[in-house]
C-alpha cells in the first residue's frame, strides 16, 4: 500500500503469522526496510510486483535489527546485485547466534556490503539518517527521512507498545534512552516493524508519550 509520495508499506495484519512490517522508499533509488521471514517473503514479492518490480530492481536492502522476523529474507537477495547493510553489533549478534545454536544457516548469505552507524545515508537522491537505538537488541537502528518527515523504528517503538527486551542483548534502560531521542525529532509517519502505522504529528508526539507514561515502568 502507498504510505506517501516515495514510501509503500508491505504490511502484516494477520496475528497467526510472525513476520514484520517491510517498506520501500522510492526515488532515483529504491531502499527495502526489513525484507521479513525468508518463507513469507511472497507477501513483499506481491507488493512489489504491483509496483512493476521485482528483488533485482532493489538497490539496497536495511534491516533494523538482526532477528529473523526482520533479516531471514536478505538471503534471497544473494544472487542479485542488491546491496545489504545492518548495524556491525547487530551483525556479530546474528553470526554468535547461528553459531550457538548449531544452525546450519549459511551467514555468508548475511554479510552485509557495509555497516550502518549514527549518521547520514545517502542513496542517489534519498537521505535517510540513521539512529543507533539500542534497547531491543544491541544493534538496532532507527531510521529517519527528514524530507518526508517519516521514521522507521524497527522493533524500538509501536503504537502504543515497545520492543521486548529479554531476548538476547536486550537492555530496557538502553530501550528508554533511545526512545527518549526518537522523541526529539520532528515525525508525521511512524512506521513500526509490526503493527499500527500511526500518522499525523499530534498523533506521534501522543503515542511517544503514552508509551512512556504506561510502559516505561515495566522495563
Amino acid at each position: 500500500m502507498k504510505l506517501f509520495d516515495g514510501a509503500h508499506g508491505f504490511l502484516w495484519n494477520s496475528m497467526a503469522a510472525n513476520n514484520c512490517n517491510s517498506y520501500l522508499l522510492e526515488g532515483e533509488a529504491r531502499i527495502l526496510i526489513d525484507p521479513g521471514h525468508a518463507h513469507f517473503f511472497g507477501h513483499v514479492e506481491s507488493g512489489l510486483r504491483q509496483l512493476g518490480l521485482n528483488v533485482v530492481d532493489v538497490d539496497l536492502v536495511i534491516a533494523t535489527h538482526a532477528h529473523p522476523d526482520h533479516v531471514e529474507a536478505v538471503r534471497l537477495f544473494k544472487d542479485s546485485p542488491t546491496l545489504f547493510a545492518m548495524h556491525q553489533t547487530d551483525w556479530q549478534l546474528l553470526d554468535q547466534m547461528s553459531k550457538s545454536l548449531g544452525s546450519t544457516m549459511d551467514t555468508d548469505a548475511y554479510l552485509p556490503s557495509f555497516f550502518l552507524d549514527r549518521g547520514q545515508l545517502t542513496v542517489k537522491d534519498i537521505s535517510l539518517e540513521i539512529f543507533h537505538t539500542p534497547g531491543h537488541s544491541p544493534g538496532s537502528i532507527s531510521i529517519y527521512w527528514p524530507q518526508k518527515r517519516a521514521l522507521f523504528t524497527g522493533d524500538v517503538l509501536f503504537k502504543d507498545g515497545l520492543g521486548r527486551t529479554d531476548l538476547p542483548g536486550g537492555d530496557g534502560d538502553a530501550l528508554k534512552q533511545s526512545i527518549r531521542e526518537l522523541a526529539s525529532l520532528d515525525v508525521e509517519w511512524l512506521c513500526p516493524g509490526h503493527g499500527d502505522i500511526i500518522s499525523g504529528g499530534g498523533r506521534v508526539r501522543n503515542n511517544f508519550q503514552r508509551v512512556e507514561e504506561f510502559w516505561f515502568a515495566y522495563i
